[in-house]
């Protein structure tokens, strides 16, 4: 057979093949939609029952058996795995736009302290979305707190962290005794024993952990520290679970001591990190043109942190004296290297490595799975 006979043959197969992938292409959409039917369906019956929308052990237990089909198939689990969680996720971020119109109490009357700053406009859209009726009150309308307070069902405080005890007091004379009243702050023991001083009736205390800049709440964190009266006050808890939120219930004193290694201990090494680099007037672009893709990670979480404003984060470091001392320490920590790095003692170096690595235990596994996934993605991205 001739080359010109045998390439047409190959061309007429591979032509015959592409149409076989285009059609099982069409069906794996068709699939995907009535997928969504099913899905509306649990949405439906999500809304009707209150119910969240987040369920993660559901979701792991359909993440392992899809991993286990693609064995069988001889596909790569990871592959499969990817696909699926990005399908389950849009799920997800559906539910949480269909359940932002849906309020667990509609036509309560929701009154945001600080409504038009950043944080403060996020939960009022949200809210409105939701069915309820929003009042916002500024720095300069407290000459109205009494006609904002009428008949109010839920009040927000949120204002910087130094301002909400006085908000708190300011407010609380003037609140109905069946009102529930909360924060937003990082900080919660000072917070909510201000609350629970100016305010007779419900008090909660929350702190999402995240910023004004997600456009659903889907899995974003939200702490919950119970003040009084927590039955009157689920509505609320309820309802951000409504919205995509995972709710993680905490004492107030627990998550001062939490958030002081995950926010004030995290931001302000990465601030130093910042800091030294700027002295030393290093030449970011030109290292990355000799990065991995590790540095580049976080090199990104440096610049991140010096992209937004400087207020909220001195506002978070410096928010209580215990959060200075854990600061104190942190620097002392690193001194205690000093004489290790002036004598180039490595084995001293490999001694405290191992007894740390010891200390990490298993998360050391999960964190260079984690880590791997988001280098992987990174060198994807760039």
């Amino acid at each position: 057979m001739k080359s010109t006979e045998i390439e047409k043959d190959v061309n007429s197969v591979l032509e015959h093949l592409r149409e076989n992938i285009e059609e099982i292409d069409r069906q794996v959409v068709s699939l995907l939609g009535k997928r969504q039917t099913v899905v509306d369906k649990v949405v439906d019956l999500k809304k009707a029952h209150n119910l969240p929308v987040y369920h993660p052990a559901r979701e792991e237990y359909l993440i392992s058996n899809r991993r286990s089909q693609s064995r069988e198939m001889g596909l790569n689990p990871d592959f499969i795995e990817e696909i699926f969680r990005s399908v389950i996720r849009q799920s997800r971020i559906k539910q949480s736009r269909d359940f932002s119109r849906k309020g667990v109490r509609p036509g309560a009357v929701v009154l945001i302290v600080g409504g038009h700053g950043e944080m403060g406009g996020y939960f009022l859209r949200y809210f409105r979305d939701s069915g309820y009726e929003v009042r916002v009150m500024g720095r300069h309308d407290w000459e109205k707190v009494e006609q904002l307070c009428e008949g109010l069902d839920l009040a927000i405080l949120s204002v910087p962290i130094d301002k909400t005890p006085w908000a708190a007091q300011k407010l609380g004379a003037h609140l109905p005794k069946d009102c529930v009243l909360t924060d937003l702050t990082s900080l919660k023991l000072k917070p909510l024993n201000a609350m629970l001083e100016a305010h007779e009736g419900p008090v909660i205390g929350l702190h999402p952990l995240f910023g004004p800049t997600p456009a659903n709440m889907d899995k974003q964190i939200v702490v919950m520290t119970p003040g009084r009266d927590e039955l009157s006050c689920q509505w609320l808890v309820d309802q951000f679970a409504a919205w995509g939120a995972i709710i993680v219930r905490a004492t107030a004193e627990e998550h001062d001591d939490i958030m002081g290694i995950v926010q004030t201990l995290r931001h302000f090494a990465t601030f130093a990190f910042g800091q030294f680099l700027a002295r030393r007037r290093v030449d970011i672009r030109r290292t990355l043109e000799f990065s991995s893709p590790i540095y580049r990670l976080e090199l990104g979480m440096v610049g991140r942190l010096f992209a937004q404003d400087e207020s909220l984060y001195s506002e978070i470091i410096f928010a209580s004296p215990e959060r200075r001392e854990l600061l104190k320490d942190y620097l002392k920590s690193l001194n205690d290297n000093l004489e290790m790095i002036e004598n180039g003692d490595k084995e001293l170096f490999k001694k405290e490595f191992k007894k740390i690595a010891e200390w990490f235990g298993p998360f050391s596994e999960q964190a260079m799975r984690e880590s791997s996934f988001m280098i992987t993605k990174l060198i994807e991205r760039f």
